[in-house]
Order: C-alpha cells, then sequence, then structure tokens
C-alpha cells in the first residue's frame, strides 16, 4: 500500500516524499484513516513503528479540511518528555511545511515567558510536557476551551513517571466534545481505567503484541564480569568499528561517569539525562544527531523521544530492573524498517533481570563471549531460585519475632511516653 491511497490531501503528500518515505507502516495504514473518520483511537504501537506519523498526517488533514482564519488552539499533544515534544513537534512542522499551521511546542527548563509571546500571536497545534502545560492553565496563559483533538502519546511512560494525577487535572480543562487519540507500548490497568473514562467507542488498534521487539533489531548478550564492562565497551567500540552509539545507563551519576570514562580514553562520549539543563541535553543531542559525539550514554527517561535514523547500535550497559524498558530501549534502533543491533553487556549479577526479559520476550537472547573478557562467575541460562520464603512481608498483626525492628522501636518508645504522661495519653483521641 501506498500513501496515495490513505486519503490524505495532496500538500501532504508532498510533504511524506520529501523525507523519503514511500509506503506506510502498519501503524499508519491501521491509524490513519480511522482518525480522518474523526474516530477516538485506542493504540498499541512501541517505538520506532512510525506512530507519531500515524497521528500527526491525518490530523494535519482534518485541519487543513476545516481551515480558519481566526487561530485557537484546536489540537493538544500530551508526550512525557521535553525530548519526545521537541521530535513531535518538529514532525508537526515537516510534515506541514506546506500548511500555515503554527506548532507551539511547551516544556519545562526554558523561559515560559517566550513560550507565553508565543501563545498570543496565535497557535493552532500545541505539544506539550505535564507540568509546564499546568503551569500555562495555572497562569490562564493557554486557552483550550475550543479543542478538537487530544492526544496522549506514550501513556505508559506517563503512567511510569508519575503523571497520571497530572494528567487528570489536565483532561479537566478539555471540553467534553472532542476527539481522543491514546497511544501506548503498553496497556497496564491505569491505563486502561484511563482509557475507559476518555475514549468515546474507540477504535482498537494493536500492531504489534506489548512484548514484541522490532523485527529487524538484532539481539545479542556479552556475558562479561561487572568490573570489565567499561573496558568491553570500549574494546567493542574500536574493535568492532560501532560508531553513533546510545548506550544505557540505569542512573544519572552511572551515565556522568561512563562518558567521562570513555572520553579518557580518547573516545568522543557525552552524558544525557534529567540533571543536566535543557540547553545541555539539547546541544549533547545535536552533536550525537550530527556524528559529533561517537557515544551518548542515556537514563531510560531522557531518552524517550531520541529519534535518529539509521542509529545502528543501542548497547545496555546495565540492565533495566524494569523489563519492557528493555522493549522501549531497542527501539531506538531498527526504527521504521531499518536494521540495528542491541547489545547487553550482563554480568552474573543481572541474570534476573535477564531471565525477566526473555521471559517477557518469550525467546531466549542469543549470548557471545568476547575473546579476552570471558567472565570469572558465568551467566546461568537456567530461572532464578525463589526466595519468596526468605522474603516473607511482615504483618501489621504481627505480635512475634517477624515485627520490624522500626515498628518495635515505636512500641517501646510509646510505652515509656504513656508511663510518664498518662494524662496526656487519656486525653488522646
Amino acid at each position: 500500500m501506498s500513501f496515495n491511497k490513505l486519503g490524505l490531501s495532496s500538500a501532504l503528500l508532498k510533504s511524506i516524499q520529501a523525507k523519503g518515505y514511500s509506503e506506510p507502516s502498519e501503524i499508519q495504514q491501521e491509524a490513519i484513516p480511522e482518525i480522518l473518520k474523526g474516530n477516538d483511537i485506542l493504540a498499541g504501537a512501541q517505538t520506532g513503528t512510525g506512530k507519531t506519523a500515524a497521528f500527526a498526517l491525518p490530523i494535519l488533514h482534518r485541519l487543513q479540511n476545516a481551515e480558519s482564519k481566526r487561530r485557537r488552539v484546536r489540537v493538544l499533544v500530551l508526550v512525557p518528555t521535553r525530548e519526545l515534544a521537541s521530535q513531535v513537534g518538529e514532525s508537526f512542522r515537516d510534515y506541514g511545511s506546506n500548511l500555515r499551521f503554527r506548532v507551539s511546542v511547551l516544556y519545562g527548563g526554558v523561559s515560559i515567558n517566550t513560550q507565553i509571546d508565543k501563545i498570543r500571536k496565535g497557535v493552532d497545534i500545541v505539544v506539550a510536557t505535564p507540568g509546564r502545560l499546568l503551569d500555562h492553565l495555572n497562569q490562564k496563559t493557554l486557552n483550550l476551551s475550543e479543542l478538537e483533538t487530544f492526544v496522549l502519546d506514550e501513556a505508559d511512560r506517563m503512567l511510569d513517571m508519575g503523571f497520571i494525577r497530572d494528567i487528570k487535572r489536565i483532561l479537566k480543562y478539555l471540553p467534553d466534545e472532542k476527539q481522543n487519540l491514546l497511544f501506548s507500548a503498553t496497556f497496564p490497568n491505569e491505563i486502561k481505567t484511563l482509557a475507559d473514562s476518555l475514549l468515546n467507542a474507540p477504535k482498537r488498534i494493536q500492531v504489534r503484541s506489548s512484548n514484541s521487539t522490532a523485527e529487524k533489531v538484532v539481539q545479542v548478550v556479552y556475558p562479561v564480569d561487572k568490573a570489565r564492562k567499561r573496558e568491553l565497551l570500549a574494546h567493542c567500540i574500536r574493535e568492532e568499528g560501532w560508531f553513533q552509539v546510545l548506550v544505557f545507563s540505569r542512573t544519572k551519576h552511572g551515565a556522568n561517569k561512563l562518558a567521562q570514562q570513555l572520553s579518557k580514553e580518547g573516545i568522543d562520549a557525552d552524558a544525557f539525562h534529567g540533571n543536566k539543563s535543557q540547553a545541555q541535553r539539547t546541544r549533547a543531542l545535536k552533536d550525537f544527531k550530527d556524528s559529533k559525539t561517537q557515544v551518548l550514554v542515556a537514563t531510560d527517561i531522557a531518552a524517550r523521544g531520541i529519534d535518529i535514523n539509521l542509529l545502528p547500535q543501542v548497547v545496555n550497559f546495565d540492565l533495566p530492573y524494569v523489563p519492557e524498558d528493555y522493549i522501549h530501549r531497542i527501539g531506538r534502533t531498527a526504527r521504521a524498517g531499518q536494521e540495528g543491533k542491541a547489545i547487553s553487556l550482563v554480568s552474573a549479577d543481572e541474570h534476573k533481570l535477564l531471565f525477566d526479559i526473555e521471559k517477557l520476550l518469550n525467546s531466549p537472547i542469543p549470548r557471545k563471549t568476547i575473546e579476552g573478557f570471558e567472565p570469572t562467575q558465568n551467566l546461568s541460562t537456567e530461572a532464578p531460585k525463589s526466595r519468596g520464603s526468605r522474603r516473607r512481608k511482615p504483618s501489621n498483626r504481627s505480635k512475634g519475632p517477624e515485627r520490624s525492628r522500626s515498628s518495635r522501636g515505636r512500641s517501646s518508645f510509646n510505652k515509656k511516653r504513656n508511663k510518664r504522661s498518662p494524662s496526656k495519653s487519656k486525653r488522646r483521641p
């Protein structure tokens, strides 16, 4: 199928052709016709499937068909991170390059006054993160009363980042009559509940199961001792000729440390995480996209929204604690049908994390031991032993030795206090 058969305007088809796209992805084939009809959408799609175009193109088409001389906010796209906000805003501008609509991207870490000035000049499409959007709504600098389309993108990540309460607050500012589009890679119960309250008879689209990975991602595990991970990473970068490598670290401190160590070894590396200023993050991402930086070491949350064509390598320096994050991570490569490779440097103490990921994938990840980096502790292929009996959760009713140390301490302290001041204890309700 070609884009010509999806019912999009000639102006949008021209923009699609300019970006070098010829055939729509699965999510685009499924979602675009339904959005053009004005239906609400509940779509399950992982990163790298072309879901941004799946909602941006039909939204622009509908705006074009009902163009108005009076500018007001007609579309709101809510995303979890600044980087994703920038990416989505850029996509709307690129696809709408032959149209006259204005896009405003709102996120924290930059001056709100500059954003207010742009809003006052009139905008049609707003792409925002929850916190900064609420800032504008609280200051009454943004009016959403005439909103026509609301998009909640990467809803599961919103949940992970603790934005559900903010989303519910934002929904109170939106009109009841509007088109609602919800996209999520996975569907935890809270997301299902939110979808039930938000969407009106939605068309359900599932282009790929929530535990699947991009078809053209070659996955491999390199077993290695924890103390030699950095050494192995530097070896692979040099010996295997890796360039433009996105490396995932669990922590911000770990990302900083690894980037500094690689830089000392003559490898151009930079860290990318939430503690960096917006200017630093923008510069780091631009240098990485422009191939000025060879290695970008990122945390999970900060990396959301990184969209780089032909990104060849993704490396898990640390395995994520949440198995679904593994899918989000490797979705940074092999985007839109391209090929890519995901390498995980796994030490023996991460056996349980690897087992959980393979269980989610429903298949083992091939292992390859690099010569000269053979681990001293073997990475087990067996299921981890259950330790449930050792980790019994203390009961509130427990009176014996299972009571926690803190509760025993509070109990003895209260007894002493009550003996000293019985009159006060009687007055307590």
